[in-house]
């Protein structure tokens, strides 16, 4: 089990979170922020022919309507599934892989800005 809570520094605009467990069985936890506006789901899966290990966040808010005016709660989510098959890849060649997604999407090329303005 990961430690509890998880804690990640501030990174504007993103505050400090700490990640608390609220949920877990064993292959899967669910963790809340101190404030229950974030969470956090990771989840392990046996599949054919390999393990999928999966993580989400979720950002919830309290946002008003642009046509009604009306307040409503709006959840956002980004997340992340890693797939290992049972064979060929050992665990130093999968976090070089995600390595080069997460770098892949930090690059000035690519950003998070530019594949949320629809461009591929």
């Amino acid at each position: 089990m990961l430690v509890d809570p998880i804690t990640v520094a501030a990174a504007a605009p993103t505050p400090a979170l700490s990640f608390s467990v609220v949920q877990f069985d064993g292959m899967r936890s669910v963790r809340e922020d101190n404030t229950n506006n974030w969470s956090l789901v990771i989840e392990h899966t046996k599949q054919k022919p390999g393990t999928k290990h999966y993580m989400q966040i979720k950002q919830r808010l309290l946002a008003t309507s642009p046509t009604s005016g009306t307040q409503a709660y709006q959840e956002a989510t980004a997340s992340l599934t890693i797939f290992v098959p049972t064979y060929g890849f050992d665990n130093t060649a999968m976090v070089a892989l995600v390595k080069a997604l997460t770098d892949t999407l930090a690059d000035a090329d690519v950003t998070t800005l530019k594949l949320l303005q629809n461009q591929s």
